[in-house]
């Protein structure tokens, strides 16, 4: 799984905040975020599921996650 998400990303076939949301699948949290920051930065339209995706379960507890919630501007709960 990894070697093909490497092998996505360098094409530029998907959006960034599906490549985040694999690597968040298989219990990649750093590439994960690494690809959320991206997704942030290019204003990728995946990522208004982010509160509600459960592909997002695994990151959920993680000041980083929530951090960029805030910064995107999610209502905190």
């Amino acid at each position: 799984m990894r070697a093909w998400l490497r092998a996505v990303a360098a094409t530029g076939a998907n959006s960034p905040s599906t490549i985040a949301a694999n690597y968040a699948m298989i219990g990649e949290a750093n590439e994960a975020f690494t690809w959320l920051e991206r997704a942030h930065r290019e204003r990728d339209t995946g990522m208004v599921g982010l509160k509600a995706d459960p592909r997002w379960d695994p990151l959920l507890s993680a000041p980083r996650f929530q951090d960029l919630l805030r910064r995107i501007g999610f209502p905190e709960d």
